[in-house]
């Protein structure tokens, strides 16, 4: 790409279970010269790692194969790059697929490259400090699922300059997906960190989709955005200083304005002049927003000091099964046979069965989202006891289930709707690892 044109970048998935829809909408009309699937959370790579040692074949996003069909045929048209982690826990068998749809849609020479060396599960252990667990490793006395240390653009770079058509990693930091491309194309240097910054911050506005577009910022008769069914994704025309416009496709639904940006901008952020990446520490404190038209907003400003020393490293742990439960009180006097309920669940668990497992119990309808902080009045006629214990065997599961179920006959009056379920859990906590003891690993493949 020339370093003195505007790079065109956009947002295919903003979570593991995203739309397809908009990020086609993207790749068929936006001019895209790259497109980020950012699709990796800390629970969603434990899953992958959970995954794949139950099948060594799987471990990346479930939707990667349905996704590449979809979006492959248009990069191939239009030119543009695609850039995702949707390798989770596994990004060479990732890739292979990938090759494998490519192969089946008949885009012959499609190259595809895999990034690993994120899992650094061999160089930690016992000892390794978690640092806002206030543990170590050793301590957590469960068993490690897995370790990933989240990588830059700079072990990412290498295989764009090489070519490739797309590029699947694992864990990578959320905004470095977008810096990759953008720092290829305009050939920034990996210690230039005004610009890493200011490339940060597009990476940041633009990662979790519809969130830049009006899609979590809706609220009705405070915040309206049109066509919210249809809410597209957003792009970002880039210069090479680091400065863009951030917009979406006039054909799609949604809002791009200030105050959507401002909403993004400080989502996770919590010191804005210090946002660390592997990249960069960057500074959002000085970025300055301007309106550039209908549903454009244009960024600059953004700084950034040197990338840390250390990288993060997520640590996942076995957290046994997770069993919900839930039955329906409707009616005068729900709530209070709701709230009965809950206190017999509770005996019965505790003092009856013995059993030590965390328990929670919510009221939804009530206040369940924020039950753990304060109870609220209400004269509700429509509340579901919902009870969910985090059980070491599948027996203190299976129980949590059968004693809700029991309240069917056993009481209070009116239950009704009894739905369970069992599933494995994984608890997640962080650690940090020497940037030098990580090793990269590019892999090449051609359809």
């Amino acid at each position: 790409m020339s370093k003195s044109r505007t790079v065109r970048i956009g947002c295919g998935a903003g979570f593991s279970s995203d739309r397809l829809e908009p990020a086609v909408d993207l790749v068929r009309e936006g001019r895209l010269d790259a497109i980020v699937f950012e699709c990796v959370g800390e629970r969603t790579l434990a899953f992958g790692h959970r995954d794949r040692r139950a099948d060594p074949a799987r471990g990346y996003n479930p939707l990667l194969e349905r996704r590449m069909r979809a979006i492959l045929p248009l990069a191939r048209e239009h030119g543009t790059k695609v850039v995702t982690n949707m390798g989770v826990a596994n990004p060479k068998g990732a890739a292979e697929k990938t090759v494998e749809v490519a192969r089946a849609l008949g885009l012959k020479g499609l190259k595809v490259a895999s990034l690993e060396g994120d899992d650094v599960s061999a160089l930690i252990g016992p000892e390794t400090e978690l640092p806002e667990a206030g543990l170590r490793l050793g301590e957590v006395g469960r068993q490690l699922v897995g370790a990933n240390a989240y990588l830059g653009a700079e072990a990412m770079r290498p295989a764009l300059a090489a070519g490739a058509d797309v590029l699947i990693a694992g864990r990578v930091a959320d905004p470095s997906l977008f810096v990759a491309p953008l720092a290829e194309a305009f050939g920034w240097r990996t210690d230039d960190w005004r610009t890493l910054g200011a490339g940060t911050v597009i990476g940041h506005l633009l990662e979790c989709s519809a969130q830049l577009t009006g899609g979590f910022f809706a609220d009705p008769g405070y915040k309206e955005v049109k066509d919210l069914a249809h809410v597209g994704f957003p792009l970002a025309e880039v210069q090479a200083d680091g400065s863009a416009v951030v917009t979406k496709l006039a054909s799609a639904g949604g809002l791009v304005s200030e105050r959507t940006v401002k909403e993004q901008l400080l989502y996770e952020v919590h010191d804005p002049a210090a946002y660390v990446t592997p990249d960069v520490v960057a500074d959002f404190s000085t970025v300055r927003l301007a309106p550039h038209g209908q549903d454009r907003v244009a960024i600059s400003g953004a700084g950034g000091r040197p990338r840390p020393d250390k990288l993060k490293v997520t640590v996942g742990f076995d957290g046994g099964l997770l069993a919900e439960a839930g039955i329906s009180y409707a009616g005068p006097g729900a709530l209070d046979r709701a709230r009965l309920a809950g206190g017999i669940m509770r005996e019965r668990l505790v003092h009856l069965h013995g059993s030590n497992a965390p328990l929670r119990i919510d009221l939804i309808g009530v206040s369940a989202l924020h039950g753990s902080a304060r109870d609220y009045p209400s004269d509700a006629q429509d509340v579901r006891l919902r009870c969910a214990l985090r059980a070491s065997s599948r027996e203190e599961a299976d129980l949590l289930l059968w004693e809700v179920e029991a309240l069917l006959c056993c009481g209070p009056a009116g239950g009704g709707g009894y739905r369970g379920q069992i599933t494995p859990s994984i608890i997640t906590h962080n650690a940090f690892i020497d940037r030098g003891a990580v090793t990269p690993r590019i892999s090449y493949y051609e359809a």
